[in-house]
């Protein structure tokens, strides 16, 4: 039972997107600077998921209901008010790294910060790398066809 996911990735360009979406040239450089970082920690190129989200590489979950479908490993929307990042696994590893990564909000599906200067790099980085290791485990990844 393959539903028609809203957020599928496209052919939009990442930088043409950047430019004509971000308003404040502190988003735009924080948004590059997140680009430069979950491209190196992932491997990937980033790609447009959906309007909004720059994703880097992908995996496919399937769901006890049945539902399945396609979504990047790691992140991140320059949303108006604030970034929301797509790099968390429920993890032990992740729990505890929350506890030195700044200044965040946590949503369902993703931790929303205001800019980069708020929160510890360092952290961001293992917080990554953990949920790649977690979908590796959990999920068919495209990390595993690297």
């Amino acid at each position: 039972m393959t539903t028609k996911n809203k957020t599928n990735e496209t052919e939009v360009d990442v930088i043409d997107f950047i430019n004509s979406f971000v308003v404040t040239d502190q988003k735009k450089a924080d948004s590059l600077q997140l680009i430069a970082l979950m491209s190196e920690w992932s491997g990937f190129e980033p790609k447009m998921w959906g309007p909004t989200i720059i994703g880097f590489g992908s995996y496919h979950y399937k769901y006890a209901s049945g539902h399945e479908g396609d979504a990047p490993m790691l992140g991140f929307s320059p949303r108006k008010a604030e970034f929301s990042l797509y790099v968390y696994s429920p993890t032990k590893e992740n729990e505890h790294l929350l506890e030195g990564f700044g200044k965040f909000k946590m949503g369902k599906a993703c931790i929303y910060i205001k800019k980069l200067a708020d929160i510890d790099i360092d952290v961001l980085e293992k917080m990554c790398r953990a949920s790649i290791a977690y979908l590796e485990e959990h999920h068919e990844c495209a990390c595993r066809q690297k």
